[in-house]
């Protein structure tokens, strides 16, 4: 009988606990989505929402649930998620490039880790900041707020909320650390998965009374399959630069002479420059939006709302500008080309018909070749949820699951999970998880 690669899983014990241990912290993730900070009354704030969704006036609010699945409209304890640290790791990634005593400090032993307790630092103000805004979007909902001093509702919420952010942030360290799959995008897939039951649940309803009629959500679902595989495709499409390295003896030994390649992805930054652009989007987006709330609102506030509703035009044009700019920003920071090519002048090698000086340049060529397409399908896969939204009247939350940045990280969370778990197999001597080839890891 063949070897069945779920039931190995369960049998090596390694696997098994890492699983669980994930499982467990997931729950816990979940368990926290759910409990409403203290000072807010839950009934008031389920109604609120539920009117916003009948008069279909809930795009922010979905947004914001999209990443942390539901926990914004719960107003829980979790209710920021991991998108203030994943801003955070952007912004400390552009002034390490931009101020070169920043620069020093990461290249330094230990640097690395000065570095990541700065990002630290700077989560605790973006959640403070964050956090304030909350305040200021919950007293604007009549009857939410329960407490009597504003003094302590305003310095309770930012302190609940930003401690949450960063419990959730050690949870997703555990996972890395002890669990399987990285840790920051296992809690985002969790809340992205914790949204399909209720997605599925509001699209049988819509087609039920005929406002979404079955056709177009079949035609959906092909399409969404259809996505997925081209997902799929591309994330397994590679240019192979072949490098020839020279024969050299030193000593009695030859060394060299043998043939290699550098593989470059057709997308090189995987599906980084679309998080990193919804995470720099989602902390002006819910200052905007939550001060947009307010009586004494201005005018030009309200304005920018309604630009960066994530439904609109202006959002979508906002998204894809920064996809396309942190998907080279991204891959010049990973794959520098100069310094590949001085890797390889030192080590004796060459690239088959390109000058020795000239390899940085052939390299450079390369890499703006494949960036271009690369960060212009993740732009496509970016606003096709808006096209459905659209097109088709499907609900913001439904055609959100049916693209952008929540089909690549459920597919991108999934082909890494699969890749550790499959080499944890062959590992302890036991089939992989597909029988023929092996699968590629997003690396997220």
């Amino acid at each position: 009988m063949a070897s069945n690669p779920i039931v190995n899983m369960f049998k090596v014990k390694e696997i098994r606990e890492r699983l669980f241990f994930t499982l467990i912290i997931l729950a816990v993730f979940r368990l926290g989505s759910v409990i409403t900070m203290p000072g807010i009354d839950a009934s008031v704030l389920l109604k609120y929402f539920d009117d916003l969704a009948a008069q279909n006036n809930n795009a922010f609010a979905s947004y914001m649930d999209f990443f942390v699945g539901g926990a914004f409209s719960n107003f829980s304890v979790l209710m920021l998620g991991v998108m203030p640290y994943i801003s955070t790791q952007i912004i400390m990634q552009l002034a390490v490039i931009i101020f070169p005593a920043l620069k020093r400090i990461s290249q330094e032993d230990g640097g690395q880790r000065k570095i990541a307790f700065y990002s630290r630092i700077g989560t605790i103000i973006v959640c403070l900041i964050q956090s304030y805004g909350v305040t200021v979007y919950a007293n604007s909902i009549p009857g939410c707020v329960v407490l009597d001093s504003q003094l302590s509702y305003t310095l309770l919420t930012m302190l609940t909320v930003t401690t949450g952010s960063m419990v959730t942030i050690w949870l997703g360290d555990q996972i890395t650390a002890r669990g399987i799959g990285n840790g920051v995008s296992m809690m985002i897939f969790a809340g992205i998965v914790a949204r399909l039951p209720n997605a599925i649940i509001e699209l049988s309803q819509k087609v039920s009374s005929g406002e979404v009629q079955l056709v177009f959500v079949i035609l959906v679902l092909i399409m969404y399959i259809a996505i997925i595989a081209l997902v799929i495709y591309e994330e397994s499409g590679q240019r192979k630069i072949p490098v020839h390295y020279a024969k050299r003896v030193v000593g009695r030994k030859m060394y060299g002479g043998q043939s290699t390649y550098i593989p470059f992805k057709v997308n090189p930054s995987n599906v980084i420059p679309l998080i990193f652009a919804s995470s720099i989007l989602t902390l002006p987006l819910s200052l905007v939006s939550t001060f947009a709330q307010g009586q004494n609102s201005s005018k030009w506030v309200a304005a920018l709302s309604r630009f960066l509703n994530p439904a609109g035009w202006g959002y979508n044009v906002l998204l894809v500008l920064l996809i396309i700019f942190f998907a080279y920003f991204y891959t010049q920071v990973t794959l520098n080309p100069t310094e590949i090519a001085k890797n390889i002048r030192e080590n004796g090698g060459s690239i088959p018909g390109v000058r020795s000086d000239k390899t940085e340049e052939y390299l450079q060529k390369i890499l703006n070749r494949l960036i271009l397409p690369g960060s212009l399908f993740l732009a496509f896969i970016a606003v096709i949820p808006t096209v459905i939204q659209h097109l088709f009247g499907f609900p913001q939350q439904i055609a959100m699951l049916m693209g952008g940045t929540s089909l690549i990280i459920m597919v991108g969370v999934d082909l890494d999970t699969m890749s550790q778990v499959e080499a944890l197999l062959k590992m302890h001597h036991h089939d992989g998880l597909t029988k023929k080839g092996k699968i590629r890891s997003r690396n997220l």
